[in-house]
């Protein structure tokens, strides 16, 4: 592609002329005061000033005349300096248009350039795609040639194929026929397994519905066992029922950090024991019933080495279990009751506050059937 590039070129002549005329300005001042003073000076001087005034006025007179000349010639330089600057400008405005000229040329070029290049792209393109033609059907004619000397070749390899072919078929006809004759065997023991499955899956739904009907059962003596501790042990917000199971806050049982029980909350659990027993006399003896003891802390880590128990896991198993062992002291069946531990897994409020971490130290009264 080609670049076409100009400089303008700036002339110094008319800065020059203007320097030139303020100086000629400035000699001519200073000469003037030079003689003035001198002329001052030597006029008070008795012996010489007639012929000092004399000398004076001539020298004056040259004076007056050089300032002239230099005059007419400041004149004749600006004259000059004007007629140097529309030529100047006249140049400019000429060299503007033919910079405009040529930088349509350069497009146009630039343009039959890039037109060029994409043509040579194409006739390139054109012939790879010519030359690949050319090389396809080169290797088409040559395979053509190859086929023939392989037709003989392949005829008598499909006769040795046939007959190969026909010993496997005579071989498949007795696999197959035993196969049909072990397929026989697994459909009659798949018709015994069947019949078989069938029984299982009737024992089996009718042992999920009578566990299902003994749910329902369990169920109705549910909302009976958590009235009668609520009634038992009065309006108390540290116990309540929540669904389907009677929450009691671990700490009116337990001490900070302790799964030894309280004289209080021995006091209570007497109280939740006299239901229990009570409970046990009215279900029936046919419902097979448990109340589940769940122990839960909130999420405070354990400091090693300063307790009886490793982790919050361990200490909910401990106080759920010393609950159980106080409802059996107080006379509750202990195959009615199974204790088990969840530490801080199953929170029933989220957050860090005090109240939060009390509501999730509880432990958790259930009864349902095993």
């Amino acid at each position: 592609m080609m670049n076409v590039r100009y400089r303008t070129e700036t002339s110094a002549w008319p800065g020059f002329v203007d320097l030139f005329s303020n100086l000629v300005i400035i000699l001519i001042f200073l000469l003037i005061v030079f003689v003035f003073l001198w002329t001052t000076t030597s006029v008070f001087n008795k012996s010489t000033g007639v012929k000092m005034v004399a000398d004076l006025k001539a020298t004056n007179e040259q004076q007056a005349q050089t300032i002239q000349q230099m005059i007419a010639d400041e004149q004749e330089a600006k004259r000059l300096l004007v007629l140097a600057r529309n030529q100047l400008e006249t140049l400019e405005q000429n060299n503007i248009a033919l910079t405009d000229e040529l930088t349509e040329i350069d497009a146009s070029v630039e343009d039959l350039i890039a037109a060029y290049e994409a043509k040579v792209m194409e006739l390139q393109v054109n012939g790879d795609s010519m030359q690949k033609m050319i090389a396809d059907l080169t290797g088409q004619l040559n395979q053509a040639n190859l086929d023939k000397e392989k037709t003989a070749q392949l005829e008598q390899e499909r006769k040795l194929l046939q007959e190969q072919m026909d010993e496997q078929r005579a071989e498949l006809m007795v696999q197959l026929e035993k196969l049909q004759a072990a397929l026989d065997a697994a459909e009659a023991k798949s018709y015994a397994q069947e019949i078989q499955y069938v029984e299982m899956s009737n024992r089996l739904n009718k042992a999920l519905a009578d566990k299902v009907a003994e749910l329902k059962e369990v169920e109705k003596y549910q909302s009976d066992f958590y009235k009668g501790v609520k009634l038992a042990i009065g309006e108390r917000s540290a116990m309540h029922e929540k669904g389907d199971r009677f929450v009691v806050n671990s700490d009116i049982l337990f001490k900070s950090g302790s799964y030894k029980l309280s004289a209080e909350g021995k006091k209570q659990l007497r109280v939740i024991a006299s239901v229990i027993k009570d409970m046990e006399s009215k279900i029936p003896t046919d419902i097979d019933w448990i109340i589940r003891v769940d122990g839960h802390t909130d999420k405070k880590k354990v400091i090693a080495g300063t307790c009886g128990y490793k982790n919050n896991t361990e200490l909910s198993l401990l106080r759920a279990t010393a609950v159980v062992d106080e409802l059996v002291k107080d006379g509750v069946s202990k195959r009615r009751l199974i204790p088990s531990g969840f530490g801080d897994l199953y929170p029933i409020a989220l957050g860090n506050d005090a109240e939060t971490l009390r509501k999730n130290r509880r432990i958790e009264l259930q009864l349902t059937n095993q």
